[in-house]
């Protein structure tokens, strides 16, 4: 894989404020990379800088061998770009708005509608395509601004809040999309939805007070979490003592109960280090007979990982 977006550096500052502040990352073909962070943290600036729309106050980004700063137009040509909240032209409808797009990216004639019907199909629009933008709802917007995005085919696509204001089938339709689309771009995503980074994404960046606070697989940002290698167990007919002879396990470090009514309870079993426990404590309930209801091990928990990294940097 070649690295197809390349951020070096990149800082913007407003007056005193430093809304980026030096952050690097490369991006290679076939990744789609979560870009996370609280509101605030500098996610939309970064994004407006790849795409040429904000001019950085330092560092650079680099598309595909362009460098923003000075090839800004060529940059442009080969980005998809997806803003916070795709403002639209409502008097236009989507067949207009979409024309207009390729008008501007000098894709004309028998190539225009083409790549209208290409991107129209590939978000299901076809049946809004002569109704006014204004009268569609919030969902329909973000869809038709997702394929004006896509419109041109580009090489790296950067959507911000791809599925903000989407329905639960809506949401699972571009999340399909990305996927399909993965194999040959680079795909960044600007999301507060954590769950779209198990969905779609094969790494994430976490971003907060400008700065990049984790870089990785979800699977390795889910493993710093306190719940990874967990067991969680549901269970009737506990004992009293139950809780006690979990934590007298041995790598068992804590566990944490809760009643859930009926006679059920619902136990979470922490390792005292990063192993797997889930045989000594099946093993445990089977020699307490006691009915279990449920028993996983835990991945680990994104929200607690996200938590934990952008609450303890600088305020």
């Amino acid at each position: 894989m070649s690295d197809l977006l390349r951020v070096i550096g990149l800082t913007k500052k407003f007056g005193d404020f430093t809304a980026v502040d030096g952050i690097d990352f490369s991006v290679a073909r076939g990744e789609v990379l979560g870009f996370l962070g609280p509101n605030g943290a500098g996610k939309t600036t970064a994004m407006r800088m790849v795409t040429g729309f904000l001019p950085p106050t330092g560092g650079t980004a680099i598309v595909d061998g362009f460098d923003v700063r000075i090839h800004p137009i060529e940059v442009k040509r080969k980005v998809g770009y997806l803003p916070e909240g795709a403002p639209l032209y409502d008097d236009m409808t989507p067949s207009e708005f979409l024309t207009f797009v390729a008008n501007v990216r000098n894709i004309d004639g028998a190539d225009r509608d083409r790549a209208i019907d290409s991107a129209a199909g590939q978000i299901n629009i076809q049946h809004v395509m002569h109704q006014p933008i204004g009268t569609l709802s919030k969902g329909y917007k973000r869809r038709v601004g997702i394929a004006q995005a896509i419109l041109h085919n580009p090489d790296v696509l950067i959507l911000d809040e791809p599925t903000d204001g989407l329905d639960p089938n809506q949401k699972h339709e571009v999340r399909n999309l990305i996927n399909e689309m993965a194999s040959d771009k680079v795909i960044v995503i600007s999301t507060h939805i954590l769950e779209e980074v198990d969905v779609v994404c094969s790494r994430a960046i976490v971003i907060a007070n400008g700065t990049v606070v984790a870089d990785g697989k979800p699977l390795e940002l889910e493993a710093r979490s306190s719940f990874h290698n967990a067991v969680s167990v549901r269970v009737s007919g506990a004992t009293d003592s139950l809780a006690d002879k979990l934590r007298a396990l041995p790598m068992v470090g804590k566990v944490e109960t809760s009643k859930i009514g009926d006679g059920k309870v619902s136990l979470t079993v922490f390792p005292s280090r990063p192993v797997n426990i889930l045989e000594p404590v099946s093993e445990c309930l089977r020699e307490l007979s006691v009915t279990v209801e449920q028993i996983h091990v835990e991945r680990g928990r994104m929200d607690e990982v996200f938590r934990n990294i952008t609450t303890t940097t600088k305020s």
